[in-house]
């Protein structure tokens, strides 16, 4: 593993070597600009056979199939696919709600060192990594590059991002759809306090631009569960009015809209055929990013 510089809090250099083992590929071609472990949509020169055409002037004589001509007396060219490398887009939700945490580690804590250990896995073997931090807009943006060099960039900008501002998820993926110019893995980490049939139309905006979408969606414990027992006043953490509440009195209805609101972003991410995983803070996340990397590697392939 090449150096990293100085010890970031966020990255854990005993983690990154636990899964450096462990390839991030993509589900779908990627166009790159030079050779790498992913699968292109253009034919050129592999190990690994993709289909026959027939011959015309011009083509290497070398790739002809001469038992193809003894069978059929027609000249057949293979082809083979070519492997390219990995854009990778990382997008951070750095909204105000991913600075809540009750368990000492805020989801934007959290996000942080998924984001650095993918960045750095994905560089290491010759990716190109992007981060782009979006709260009520693009807030800052590190378009993808592959040296070593500009993995110090995104992590300086890591360690000086905070969660503030209020949530424009949607609008901002359909940004990116438009501003990512060639197919890229395009993982959004975020708490998605959005409204599905919202997130939808930016879903298959992405797909439509031929991106690999994946999700990570962090959320705390606390509001998995909501264990709160005293009257307590709720403040909204993206600038709204604060609620004073009895949690004996709405448990029971805000269980109900959490379950809806899951069961239907569940929902959108499978009828827009994205990778979605959803996450509880308290769970470590080097286990996360081996399920996510294993799950990669067995679907490869997948068109």
């Amino acid at each position: 593993m090449f150096k990293h510089g100085r010890p970031r809090e966020f990255l854990d250099p005993t983690v990154i070597a636990r899964l450096a083992g462990l390839p991030l590929f993509a589900r779908r071609p990627m166009q790159g600009n030079v050779s790498g472990k992913h699968t292109s949509p253009n034919r050129g020169a592999s190990v690994e056979f993709a289909e026959y055409r027939k011959y015309v002037p011009g083509d290497d004589l070398r790739r002809l199939d001469w038992r193809a001509y003894g069978r059929s007396d027609r000249f057949y060219v293979k082809e083979f696919e070519a492997d390219t490398n990995l854009r990778c887009c990382l997008v951070l939700d750095t909204s105000g709600s991913m600075g809540f945490g009750s368990t000492g580690l805020t989801k934007l804590d959290y996000a942080r060192r998924i984001v650095a250990a993918l960045s750095y896995l994905a560089i290491q073997q010759g990716d190109a990594v992007g981060l782009s931090c979006v709260a009520g807009g693009i807030v800052t943006n590190l378009p993808p590059r592959r040296n070593p060099s500009h993995l110090m960039s995104l992590f300086d900008t890591l360690e000086q991002t905070r969660a503030a501002g209020e949530t424009q998820l949607v609008s901002v993926l359909h940004e990116l759809a438009e501003t990512i110019r060639q197919a890229a893995l395009v993982i959004v980490i975020s708490d998605f306090f959005v409204d599905p049939q919202l997130l939808r139309a930016s879903f298959e905006h992405l797909r439509f631009r031929k991106h690999d979408v994946s999700l990570f969606q962090l959320l705390d414990p606390l509001e998995l569960e909501f264990t709160i027992q005293r009257p307590t006043r709720f403040l909204d953490m993206e600038g709204g009015s604060a609620i004073f509440a009895e949690p004996n009195q709405i448990a029971e209805r805000y269980q109900k809209a959490l379950h809806d609101y899951l069961d239907r972003l569940k929902q959108v991410t499978v009828e827009t055929g994205v990778d979605y995983h959803r996450i509880r803070i308290d769970e470590s996340y080097e286990q996360v990013l081996m399920r996510f990397l294993v799950g990669r590697s067995r679907g490869k392939g997948v068109r």
